[in-house]
């Protein structure tokens, strides 16, 4: 059995790969839900969603989130009204998020509405989402002008709406103490043989998973099986904004910062070719470093990737 925690399209890549190599019924993903936010009523979960599309084959190639050949005809017609639009739903996937808002107002915990839409996609894998219970990723930032006051943002705000452009000062994860990991989340993680944690980004991917009370302390306790993949390759995150909330928050934008960020729970951490170099950089944190091409430019490569990771800690 592998378990998996997961957010943003390097994770979904990543696993792509993964269930090319092992049975996905072996599999067992628990994804981030700090990103999740209401728009126009409905409830919109990107990580879900960008792992479910990928898995199935269905995302868009030129996003890596959202549906190939997608429509906006709803956004479109939304900006008639003056609604806000700059969180763009395509119509496909608009259907996605009804169904799930339906579920979840009957009632319906999150973690069961995800296991449906899974099963609807034909996906053989179980995706848990990390909390049934709200965790809401709050960015503080730097407001913009003369008054260097302070203001918050929810996440999809400051990445989507302002470009993730104001200049980060903490993030904070609403909820996350009062949260309970959504029902198999604990008992994956102990029962797993391997523990793997995906190329995400390690502030507002990772961190929200391992805030939820519990997730951190199995982690700890099983570290020798856990296995991590660097998302960033010299000095740079292969996509997203990692860059720019590692660096304010005092973390090296770099593998040896992931190492050092992981290094509790982690014993093994697989990087970049282009960053040998730093090796033992990261041996000097007390965790084995692993070379590989991390740089999932294909499914062939992702497959050889989840490969690599599997046998660092076979």
């Amino acid at each position: 059995m592998i378990t998996a925690l997961a957010g943003g399209v390097g994770a979904a890549r990543f696993l792509r790969g993964l269930v090319q190599v092992v049975d996905p019924t072996d599999v067992t993903v628990v994804v981030n839900t700090g990103d999740d936010d209401w728009f126009h009523g409905l409830l919109v979960c990107p990580d879900l969603d960008s792992v479910t599309y990928t898995l199935a084959g269905a995302q868009s190639p030129d996003t890596g989130w959202g549906l190939a050949g997608e429509t906006f005809a709803t956004m479109d017609a939304l900006d008639r009204y003056g609604a806000p639009t700059w969180f763009r739903l395509g119509d496909r996937d608009l259907a996605t998020h009804l169904f799930r808002t339906g579920l979840v107002k009957d009632g319906v915990p999150l973690s069961e509405a995800t296991a449906q839409i899974s099963a609807a996609w034909g996906l053989h894998l179980r995706l848990l989402p990390m909390s049934d219970d709200r965790v809401a990723t709050r960015i503080r930032v730097h407001a913009p002008g003369p008054d260097p006051a302070v203001t918050e943002l929810a996440m999809q705000e400051w990445f989507v709406r302002e470009r993730c452009e104001p200049p980060v000062v903490g993030v904070r994860f609403e909820g996350a103490d009062a949260a309970r990991p959504a029902p198999g989340v604990l008992a994956a993680l102990r029962e797993a043989e391997t523990i793997l944690v995906c190329p995400s980004n390690p502030v507002i991917s990772i961190a929200p998973i391992l805030a939820v009370p519990g997730v951190r302390d199995v982690l700890v306790a099983r570290r020798d099986r856990v296995v991590a993949v660097s998302p960033i390759i010299a000095g740079r995150p292969v996509k997203g904004p990692a860059d720019r909330l590692m660096g304010p928050l005092g973390i090296d934008v770099s593998c040896v910062g992931i190492a050092n960020e992981y290094r509790e729970f982690c014993s093994t951490l697989v990087i970049d070719a282009g960053d040998a170099g730093r090796a033992s950089d990261v041996e000097a944190l007390g965790v084995r470093a692993v070379v590989a091409d991390t740089l999932m430019t294909d499914a062939r490569v992702a497959a050889a990737l989840a490969r690599d990771t599997l046998a660092a800690v076979a």
